[in-house]
């Protein structure tokens, strides 16, 4: 076996594992198309004796009994009906189950990789994957699992039926139906398998094309580059209908090939019948039935050639799915994670870090403390350590060397959700969901009333605002916030904060890009966040920098000094000259 098919093989294994709460629903949608499938070839089968006997009596002037075949029949009719209905409806729950297991599983996987493992994907490219290729594999299931197990035990049944009346027949039979359920499949799998690959990432591209379009439309217009985007989603556009036609050549010439190989058997069935009936050795009434039964016997592997032909593009989103989720976290769990501690104290020791990829250190051999309480700040150029510093303490990356410590407990030590419940995070682009206002406040503390939703909105002064809107705190919020203005957003980050109970807050940048007016409403805000709390401040503006107890000045990821703003602005020319560049 080559090494893809056998890569193959495991990724519908992994998917079958993933797939095992809900293997009883699909056992039962394999059970009911089988006797779907079952009923539809023996009611045509028993038809066409029924119908065949008929004449024969009629044209003889015999009598017969048609009660039975006529009761057949109808029950035939009856359970090929009601099998059918059982079968999509089985079918498509345990679809639908199986799809919401999938989107659940990968969330929880690509929880622990943000963001250290996804800043290098698309927004738009993370959504095909969740979205559009887990889709994708809903024909695992329906069309690719169902017919082929349906195949693998109707087509022998009925063999084994045609064997009892003729074995040449029945080799005549099993010849057309390999040939339809498998030669057939195999050759259009293998020419569908490139452009069905083709397709998912063509599909994928455009998506995070059309997202960029959709969310930066503004900035595209204000540079001139919405026409150069517009060529290139349509050049993507162009690619991907170039793979579809590819795929829907092969599945046209795959279904031609099929009717031909079914209208082929059937005439040879025929060919092998009529010498029989003409030479007395077997009933008229066996040639319709038989020929007939040849006929529908092919119903059962007709949908083989497009379940192969969809593995292509199954597999690939799977792939696709399989090499991100597999990706280790940055940040390991402890296995026996140590209880938070009861002091909030932060001691950082000889910390250093490297990014993957990246020859410079981002920090090295940082050390500082910061007490309970104590409001500080973290300045320096862009590149100088301070957002990974926060990263780190955040839990979302490893550091290479050295130890953090919160109140004398060493965070590796710590569960990452636990650690993270101790810090609430202001940051200087807050991302606000598609939802309304209630719903982004609550992300902070779920449990919160509509009572806590007042408080923290009026300390960060947006109450007023809220209650200004027909809809209050239902007031939809459109993508990435759509609908606020800038101070807005920071001050709806602010309550947030106010409603998250952590004793630690980082503020990253957030009066930056503000009007003085704007960020002097911001800093009034954060005031009653910032009480009694431990406060990380990273900022270069002065109005902030003066109400810290202590800066700590970073260069190159070391420490180069610290003091409060007055004794740094004098005796610092370096730190001078951040505040004047800033």
């Amino acid at each position: 076996m080559s090494r893809s098919s056998t890569s193959n093989l495991q990724l519908l294994v992994r998917l079958l594992r993933l797939a095992r709460p809900h293997l009883g629903w699909m056992a039962l949608g394999v059970l009911l198309a089988l006797i779907t499938a079952l009923a539809n070839v023996g009611l045509l089968a028993v038809s066409g004796w029924f119908l065949a006997s008929m004449a024969a009596a009629g044209i003889a002037g015999v009598s017969m009994n048609y009660f039975t075949p006529a009761g057949v029949i109808r029950f035939l009719a009856i359970v090929r009906t009601a099998g059918r209905y059982g079968e999509r409806l089985v079918t498509h729950n345990a679809t639908l189950k199986l799809l919401a297991e999938l989107r659940v599983w990968f969330y929880r996987k690509l929880e622990p990789l943000a963001p250290a493992h996804l800043q290098h994907y698309h927004s738009g490219d993370l959504l095909s994957r969740i979205q559009a290729d887990i889709d994708q594999l809903d024909n695992l299931y329906l069309k690719l699992l169902v017919p082929m197990l349906v195949a693998l035990i109707a087509v022998p049944l009925i063999l084994f039926i045609i064997s009892r009346y003729d074995l040449d027949l029945a080799l005549l039979a099993l010849a057309g139906l390999l040939s339809v359920a498998l030669l057939i499949p195999l050759w259009s799998g293998w020419r569908s398998q490139q452009p069905g690959q083709r397709q998912i990432e063509c599909a994928a591209h455009l998506r995070s094309a059309q997202l960029d379009a959709v969310q930066g439309m503004r900035e595209l217009l204000i540079y001139g580059a919405a026409t150069r985007h517009q060529d290139h989603c349509q050049q993507l556009s162009d690619q991907l209908i170039q793979a579809q036609r590819q795929r829907d050549k092969i599945a046209a010439s795959s279904d031609a090939l099929s009717l031909l190989m079914v209208n082929l058997t059937v005439i040879a069935s025929l060919w092998l019948l009529i010498p029989q009936v003409d030479s007395g050795s077997r009933p008229p009434a066996e040639l319709a039935m038989l020929a007939l039964l040849i006929l529908a016997s092919f119903e059962v592997v007709l949908p083989m050639p497009g379940a192969l032909e969809q593995l292509s593009s199954t597999l690939a989103a799977a792939r696709r799915l399989f090499s991100l989720a597999d990706q280790p976290p940055a940040r390991p769990e402890p296995t026996h994670p140590a209880t938070l501690p009861a002091a909030y104290d932060i001691e950082i020791r000889q910390l250093s870090f490297q990014y993957p990829g990246q020859q410079q250190l981002a920090l090295n051999q940082l050390s500082l403390r910061i007490n309970q309480g104590d409001n500080i700040a973290l300045i320096g150029p862009s590149g100088s350590g301070k957002t990974t510093l926060t990263n780190l303490l955040l839990g979302f990356w490893r550091s290479d060397d050295g130890q953090i410590f919160l109140g004398g407990t060493d965070i590796s030590q710590l569960d990452s959700d636990a650690l993270r419940s101790q810090i609430a995070v202001v940051s200087q682009h807050p991302h606000l969901f598609a939802a309304t206002l209630a719903d982004n406040l609550r992300l902070a503390r779920p449990d919160a009333t509509d009572a806590m939703l007042d408080e923290a909105c009026a300390q960060a002064g947006l109450l007023d605002f809220i209650q200004s809107l027909p809809d209050g705190y239902h007031s939809w919020l459109g993508e990435t916030g759509q609908g606020l203005s800038g101070g807005q957003a920071r001050r709806l980050a602010i309550a947030q904060a106010l409603l998250k109970p952590a004793p630690i807050l980082i503020l990253d940048e957030p009066t930056e890009g503000l009007d003085p007016i704007t960020e002097q409403a911001v800093i009034n805000a954060l005031q009653p966040l910032m009480a009694e709390k431990t406060v990380i401040l990273i900022s270069h503006r002065p109005a902030m920098l003066q109400a810290m107890d202590r800066i700590y000045l970073l260069a190159q990821g070391q420490l180069r000094d610290q003091g409060d703003h007055v004794s740094l602005l004098a005796s610092n020319d370096y730190y001078r000259q951040l505040l004047r560049y800033f």
